[in-house]
């Protein structure tokens, strides 16, 4: 039997209207927003302007460069409503180790991931640096984003032991000199200090960073500055930067540990596992709470740790009980889709929207489950294409050889991220959600993702992810709503101008359709 292309059409065209028909039609899913039922304080969304910024900042013509930085740090609006950028509230600047100076010497065979050193062999300071990373650090500054955090990968070249900016032995013992805890810890003090005379103050200062990985490849050669941390040794220079800060009058606080995966917060028996027990339990030797310039919270990395719906909500309900268990805060503090988790049983490429939506959903689980206070990504820009396997960063380079000019591209993860970055400001407070359907996080996860913030004027930010391949109906049961009766929504699909875009306002009492594969965010005044 023969069947016409025009009957198909017909057949496939009847199904799509049925679809959408039964999404708009469909009992809605029911979510009551209570803001008596509170959780987490949120402190900031940010982001890593790694490698790729000094030759941005330094080189790239004036209006390329501050269009990048407009599409981070703005809070601004369009004269249609949209949002000109996604309003990041944290912005990481890498202090370098010294690995540019040494050139092809260093080992680190990308020179765009050799960064430069303040302190000369000799301890001599320059000052001019790493500009083109400061550039962004100046503009992150005049666009009002509200915390600067300052983290290292390496010591000082002229600190460590073999003399590279990465580790060349799988000892997984800290490259610093056993001598040169109170030299490093005073160079990330006095850096701090310089730049703080410039009015550019460091919120927090992050001195190592994912101490669990060895950081050596073949010999004398890795792909970027890193070394390994036993617990022991991040005790001792913590304590020896906490007397650095304190001596220098400086009120930076110290952001710990930067777990390269989030297992290693509360699990694990190696040397730098458990590290919400031993930095914060009251009977650990190591316990630095009571340091002077210690933070209250601690943070990890969410990489590998997202393979397969289970696990990521296994994995950050471990993370909440631990860090709840001894009263300590949970900051993610990087992520990005180094593993294949994004990709969820498929293969090839996956979309940009694809992309986008897994990293929304990554967000909203370390949010909701993680009980996070702040959530950081890794990398703000990379070389690669905004349209397919957008997994490392938020905007796509296309630089020349010499990194020195280039093309740049928006993708859906940026709005995607800005979904939660623009509108969830800090000081708000996530409000505990509850679902007519009743469905579990771990259920939810290729459904509807939901939740809600609200400051101390009673605005509410509600991030819907619809995971789904139809459209979906919700409606917002707000509690107490006072005089609110307006939604505001601003979209994130696969569609090319839905990047944040403003849609028509709604009433509160109405259902809401939430687009197939969408981030929208509901803003109530």
């Amino acid at each position: 039997m023969k069947i016409s292309i025009k009957a198909i059409a017909f057949v496939f065209c009847t199904y799509s209207t049925f679809l959408t028909s039964f999404a708009q039609t469909a009992k809605p899913i029911v979510f009551t927003i209570d803001g008596q039922n509170k959780a987490q304080v949120i402190e900031n969304f940010g982001a890593a302007g790694c490698w790729f910024s000094e030759g941005i900042g330094k080189y790239w013509p004036e209006q390329k460069k501050e269009q990048i930085a407009e599409w981070l740090f703005s809070k601004s609006f369009d004269k249609s409503g949209n949002p000109k950028g996604i309003g990041l509230s944290a912005w990481r600047f890498n202090i370098g180790g010294g690995t540019a100076e040494q050139g092809d010497s260093s080992g680190i065979k990308d020179f765009r991931k050799r960064v430069e050193s303040f302190q000369n062999a000799d301890g001599t300071y320059d000052w001019n640096k790493q500009a083109g990373y400061i550039w962004f650090v100046k503009k992150a500054k005049s666009y009002g984003v509200e915390n600067l955090i300052a983290f290292s990968n390496t010591p000082p070249v002229h600190f460590t032991q073999n003399g590279y900016g990465f580790k060349t032995e799988k000892d997984y013992k800290s490259n610093l000199k056993a001598d040169k805890y109170g030299a490093y810890a005073g160079f990330l003090a006095d850096v701090i200090k310089h730049f703080d005379a410039e009015d550019l103050h460091f919120n927090y200062i992050s001195p190592v960073n994912e101490p669990q990985w060895d950081w050596s490849n073949k010999p004398g050669q890795a792909s970027q500055e890193g070394t390994p941390w036993r617990n022991e040794e991040i005790y001792r220079v913590t304590n020896a930067l906490d007397s650095a800060l304190t001596s220098q009058k400086l009120t930076s606080k110290i952001m710990l540990v930067e777990a390269g995966m989030l297992n290693y917060l509360y699990a694990g028996s190696g040397l730098a596992n458990r590290q919400i027990q031993n930095f914060f339990g009251k009977d650990s030797k190591l316990e630095v709470r009571n340091l002077t310039h210690m933070s209250d919270f601690i943070g990890g990395h969410s990489y590998f740790t997202e393979n397969g719906d289970s696990s990521m909500v296994k994995i950050r309900k471990s993370v909440a009980d631990t860090a709840q268990k001894y009263n300590v805060k949970f900051w993610q503090t990087e992520y990005s889709m180094l593993a294949d988790g994004f990709r969820e049983g498929t293969k090839g490429k996956r979309s940009a929207i694809d992309c986008a939506l897994f990293l929304a959903k990554v967000i909203h689980h370390d949010l909701v489950v993680g009980n996070a206070s702040a959530w950081q990504l890794w990398n703000s820009y990379e070389p690669g294409s905004p349209d397919f396997d957008t997994r490392y960063f938020l905007i796509a380079l296309k630089p020349n050889e010499k990194h020195t000019d280039g093309d740049y591209f928006q993708t859906k993860g940026l709005w995607s991220f800005g979904n939660f970055s623009r509108f969830i400001r800090p000081g708000m407070q996530r409000i505990i959600v509850d679902r007519s359907d009743k469905l579990t996080d771990l259920q939810a996860a290729q459904d509807v993702m939901l939740s809600a913030y609200t400051d101390h004027k009673g605005k509410v930010v509600v991030v819907a992810i619809n995971y789904s391949t139809v459209q979906k109906a919700v409606k917002l049961d707000l509690k107490n709503p006072g005089k609110a009766g307006k939604v505001k929504r601003y979209v994130t699909s696969e569609f090319e101008n839905d990047n944040l875009k403003l849609y028509p306002d709604q009433k509160l009492k109405d259902t809401i359709i939430l687009p197939a594969r969408s981030v929208t965010t509901m803003v109530v005044e």
